[in-house]
């Protein structure tokens, strides 16, 4: 069950690129892809100079999750959904909880076959009223959400993105009109930490962020602080304070507590006071909520 990928244009032995080359264009990495190769996140891949997404109907992970878990604090709170995952990520954050999903290719990964249809039908089944794409990086598998995120609305139920955010404008704007809420990661608030952390770059994160609130999604935001990493205080006020110069000022911002795993496993977790330092910046910097997790 592998559906051809959306966002993507054949090279096709121009310049230096052997035939059947492609680029994804998906995410900012635009990753060049070889015949019988995949792209960073390991899900979409180059099968006779076509590119496509392995993991379409292939969830690894289902899972009746309380709203709040998202985290969603203030999205229909007290209400439970049905939580999807598809192996993959294009992101290599050394922190990573969900590693054993996210950081591996779908070849090493137990799954389901279920098409977008019978995923609704799941929900309706369990009387969950909305569907989140979570623990991995749902928008490696665009399609299936896109076509998930269809028959849900047609079912009246609500669609809830759980991202990094690391995507490009155009297919952004074509999915956003589908989903209810989503809760972007926003991992630290420099390029540099994001190119040591994750593998990737803060503006396209940005970008997203700016994308979602003008399209009217319910959004929040996370903020993992790692010591010594992104708990700096300069860090977190500069973080606070260009959400509130660009309108995130009521938007929900979730502190969250790291705990040693996968490749940081010699780090300690997150002291408590460098979470109520952090809600205190950011209340100074005039964010109206602001929620602690994992305390």
């Amino acid at each position: 069950m592998m559906k051809e990928c959306r966002f993507y244009k054949k090279l096709d032995g121009v310049g230096r690129y052997a035939a059947n080359t492609v680029m994804c264009e998906l995410c900012p990495h635009c990753c060049i892809i070889s015949e019988g190769r995949h792209g960073k996140c390991g899900s979409r891949w180059n099968f006779e100079g076509r590119l496509y997404s392995v993991v379409y109907g292939k969830p690894c992970a289902l899972a009746d999750d309380p709203i709040e878990k998202k985290p969603l604090n203030e999205f229909h709170p007290g209400t439970r959904c049905l939580s999807l995952s598809c192996t993959g990520c294009n992101f290599r954050c050394l922190n990573c909880q969900n590693h054993d999903i996210s950081q591996v290719l779908p070849s090493n990964v137990d799954f389901y076959e279920l098409s977008p249809l019978e995923i609704v039908e799941i929900a309706v089944k369990h009387h969950l009223p909305g569907i989140a794409f979570t623990y991995t990086e749902p928008l490696t598998y665009y399609e299936y959400i896109y076509d998930i995120a269809q028959e849900a609305h047609k079912r009246g139920l609500w669609n809830i993105l759980v991202s990094a955010g690391y995507i490009n404008p155009e297919p952004l704007k074509e999915i956003v009109s589908f989903i209810d809420a989503a809760n972007i990661d926003l991992k630290a608030f420099s390029d540099e930490v994001y190119q040591k952390q994750c593998g990737g770059h803060l503006q396209p994160v940005l970008d997203t962020l700016l994308t979602i609130k003008e399209a009217g999604v319910h959004l929040e935001i996370t903020n993992l602080l790692i010591p010594g990493v992104n708990d700096d205080e300069g860090m977190i006020r500069d973080m606070c304070r260009w959400l509130n110069d660009h309108g995130f000022d009521d938007c929900p911002l979730h502190f969250s507590r790291f705990f040693p795993q996968y490749r940081m496993k010699d780090s300690i977790p997150t002291p408590r006071e460098t979470l109520y330092l952090a809600r205190r910046i950011a209340e100074e910097e005039g964010i109206n909520k602001v929620y602690l997790g994992n305390i």
